[in-house]
């Protein structure tokens, strides 16, 4: 079994925006104070191979490559100009045996955005990544992004997107977004949106103290077409608000909270209200170049009322990082389920250099894999 690395929609797609990407430089007013300032080519190589034991031995091998142009520029003495571009090209084989392996491969816009920024605000629009909040490890904030934190490089697929921020001068800052044209899965989603449907929302982040904290909002129209247990003749098109509070703070340990509520307006009592809480804290020991030791709890539940009802379901997570050398670190991370009795075990042990980095990884987890799932 083959996959082509590339079809006619990613041609079409990365066609359109080294395009739109061009024209816009070379249509700028401002061309000629652009061709003197920073312009810039990047690229991350990245090769990896896995060996796994199930029912039986089983290899993956890949290669992935992201280049990345980018330039900058000031309008004026307080308006700056910059845009980034930048592919996701992958292709990996999975053998089981001799007579079954599985190639695949893609390529994909991974960044695609142009913004104005100045001394207190930024404008960004197009393909971009937005996160937020105060957790680290098992995050309800994770509304527009799936980065792993097993994963070194933090790589995660953008969103379609107008982010606008603006930053005040005793470090409040209040961000406002609406995205359009996002079809598949975000974060913790179950309900992927309505493609042609605008989601909007905002954020408030306010110094309190040793620390910060604020609101979150956003809504959307998600697509309720694949639920099977959806009543029959019911509308899938499905409205959803998300109300969230965090803060985080430093009082000799770092402690942070991450509370969402969300609401669906969905014809399945057991799943109109999801609710989930996280309590984290972290704290590095004078234990040889420092030891760092974080853990989370964390609380996911649903049911036909806010804030009681249904079975809360329970993860902690511990993460622990120490420095060998400059060079040299060794961390690990252990996931807990509670209702489940499963632990998840990963271990990491890496080498940075200047242009080059190596990592030795391990882990161990049961059979189904749902720590990402389970709500």
């Amino acid at each position: 079994m083959k996959k082509s690395l590339i079809n006619n929609t990613s041609t079409g797609i990365i066609f359109r925006f080294i395009l739109v990407f061009a024209t816009i430089i070379m249509c700028c007013p401002y061309y000629n104070k652009l061709q003197a300032q920073e312009f810039g080519f990047r690229g991350q190589a990245i090769g990896w191979g896995v060996v796994s034991k199930m029912d039986a031995w089983r290899g993956q091998a890949g290669l992935r490559y992201i280049p990345e142009l980018s330039f900058q520029s000031p309008l004026s003495e307080k308006i700056d100009f910059g845009a980034e571009f930048s592919l996701n090209t992958f292709g990996s084989g999975l053998y089981w045996s001799a007579d079954s392996t599985v190639w695949d491969g893609k390529i994909k816009p991974y960044r695609a955005w142009m913004k104005l920024s100045g001394d207190q605000f930024e404008v960004r629009a197009g393909l971009q990544k937005i996160n937020f909040g105060s957790a680290s490890m098992l995050r309800p904030l994770m509304w527009f992004d799936q980065i792993d934190p097993r994963d070194p490089l933090q790589l995660t697929d953008g969103v379609y997107a107008l982010l606008g921020r603006y930053y005040f001068l005793n470090n409040a800052n209040i961000w406002i977004w609406g995205l359009i044209g996002n079809d598949s899965r975000k974060g913790w989603e179950q309900i992927p949106s309505l493609k042609k449907s605008p989601e909007f929302g905002g954020r408030v982040q306010l110094p309190l103290g040793r620390g910060e904290m604020g609101p979150t909002y956003h809504y959307r129209v998600a697509n309720a077409g694949e639920l099977n247990n959806l009543p029959h003749g019911a509308s899938t098109e499905i409205r959803e608000k998300r109300l969230a509070m965090d803060g985080k703070f430093d009082l000799g340990v770092g402690l942070w909270f991450e509370a969402v509520l969300i609401h669906k307006d969905i014809e399945i009592p057991e799943i109109k209200y999801t609710r989930m809480l996280n309590l984290g804290m972290d704290y590095t020991f004078g234990l040889g170049n420092g030891l760092n030791v974080m853990t989370e709890v964390v609380t996911f539940g649903a049911s036909e009322q806010a804030l009681t009802g249904g079975k809360d379901i329970v993860l902690s997570a511990l993460s622990m990082n120490y420095s060998l050398s400059i060079i040299n670190n060794l961390s690990g991370i252990l996931f807990y389920d509670w209702e489940n009795n499963n632990l998840y075990n990963f271990i990491n042990w890496s080498w940075q250099f200047d242009k080059w980095s190596f990592y030795i990884m391990a882990f161990w987890n049961p059979a189904s894999f749902d720590i990402y799932r389970i709500i």
